[in-house]
């Protein structure tokens, strides 16, 4: 092969590597706010919009141990979820605007089931499943870091 043409095939691929890893990173990127929950750090993907709250943590495969996603919505209200297309066991925390935990459920993976706050919330964080209790945070806790809504 001639040495342009191997120069041109090398840039092309490099080139298409790089736009592939931009459109990624354009899709799957969210912003990650810092949350506390006593003295356990949490990372917390934040999905403010609708279609991030839509997509929430479907077709996930793994999240890592101390990293979640918290749903910030513009309402205070009894906002629901289900687990439709998502592949991870999760516990879901609906918070007050304080922070405090009002309650916590566990989620099966590919369920419709639906998982509602016992009182209207503006926040809900989506750990991996046990990650609450085996941190021996429950119902009257806070989570500390929580951004404004929009």
């Amino acid at each position: 092969m001639p040495l342009l043409s191997k120069t041109l095939t090398s840039r092309c691929c490099i080139l298409l590597a790089a736009l592939a890893a931009g459109v990624a990173n354009a899709q799957g990127a969210l912003p990650v706010a810092p949350l506390t929950a006593g003295m356990y750090a949490i990372q917390a993907e934040v999905a403010a919009t609708p279609a991030a709250r839509e997509q929430g943590l479907m077709y996930r495969k793994s999240m890592a141990p101390n990293s979640g996603m918290l749903f910030v919505f513009e309402q205070k209200a009894g906002h629901c979820f289900w687990m439709r297309n998502t592949e991870l066991p999760l516990s879901i925390a609906f918070l007050a605007d304080d922070g405090t935990i009002v309650n916590i459920e566990d989620m099966a993976p590919r369920t419709e089931n639906n998982h509602c706050p016992k009182a209207a919330v503006r926040y809900a964080l989506e750990m991996n499943q046990g990650w609450f209790a085996q941190k021996g945070i429950k119902a009257g806790a806070k989570i500390g870091g929580l951004p404004q809504p929009r």
